[in-house]
């Protein structure tokens, strides 16, 4: 088990935006916006996979997610990490190592064969299981996995993404209406904080991204993509 430090969590978030800078998790692009999975359309884009190739900054970000687990919820407050199908999976894994905790994962559906499991691994009934996505946008995908683990009779209540984006007051009030207490370290505010710090993009793209964060949705609506959230 690693010795956690517990580092300013104004200081993580600059930290975590500057190595995903570091290592090209991230790409702004105004003039021609991605297409993401929801059908919106956005001048951002990230990919927060690429953490766990390199391995001085994995470790950085998990020893914040540590920290930040143990000072926003307790440090005996959990039973078990569970990963979601297929990102959360290794960052489970690593996160559960930290802490000294077992580890479950769940699938974004039954197996279809066999048990026809969607939860893997062992889960008693009435644990206590902390979900971990790399990254949240809507909170969507993170329900799922937290409907599963608490039909299979486990008790979520905190979920942790590395990556929040932090632009949605849906992604709130989801949280809010399913009881759990969402956990992060970073979000698209700090990225581009860095950004303007670091001058890494011209203003007229700074500005563009500002214009987004500020309404996503209406931004996606003027650029071709969805203008709402199903």
């Amino acid at each position: 088990m690693t010795r956690i430090s517990f580092t300013d969590p104004a200081v993580q978030a600059d930290l975590v935006a500057k190595m995903l800078w570091e290592i090209k998790a991230v790409h702004f692009n105004a003039a021609e916006p991605y297409k993401l999975s929801s059908g919106m359309k956005s001048p951002v884009y990230i990919d927060c996979r690429k953490l766990l190739s390199y391995p001085r900054v994995r470790s950085t970000v998990m020893d914040f997610a540590a920290a930040t687990l143990m000072r926003n919820a307790g440090f005996e407050q959990f039973d078990c990490i569970a990963g979601g199908e297929t990102a959360g999976i290794p960052f489970a894994a690593l996160l559960a190592d930290r802490l000294g905790l077992p580890m479950i994962y769940v699938r974004k559906a039954p197996k279809g064969h066999g048990r026809n499991a969607q939860i893997e691994g062992n889960m008693p009934e009435g644990s206590r299981v902390l979900v971990i996505e790399d990254l949240t946008t809507a909170g969507g995908s993170m329900f799922k996995f937290i409907d599963a683990i608490r039909a299979a009779g486990g008790v979520v209540d905190h979920g942790i993404a590395l990556f929040f984006y932090g632009i949605f007051p849906e992604a709130r009030q989801r949280f809010d209406d399913g009881k759990v207490k969402l956990h992060y370290i970073a979000t698209w505010r700090n990225v581009l904080a860095v950004a303007r710090e670091q001058k890494l993009f011209d203003e007229k793209t700074l500005s563009e991204v500002e214009a987004f964060l500020d309404a996503p949705l209406e931004w996606s609506g003027r650029n071709g993509g969805i203008s709402s959230l199903a």
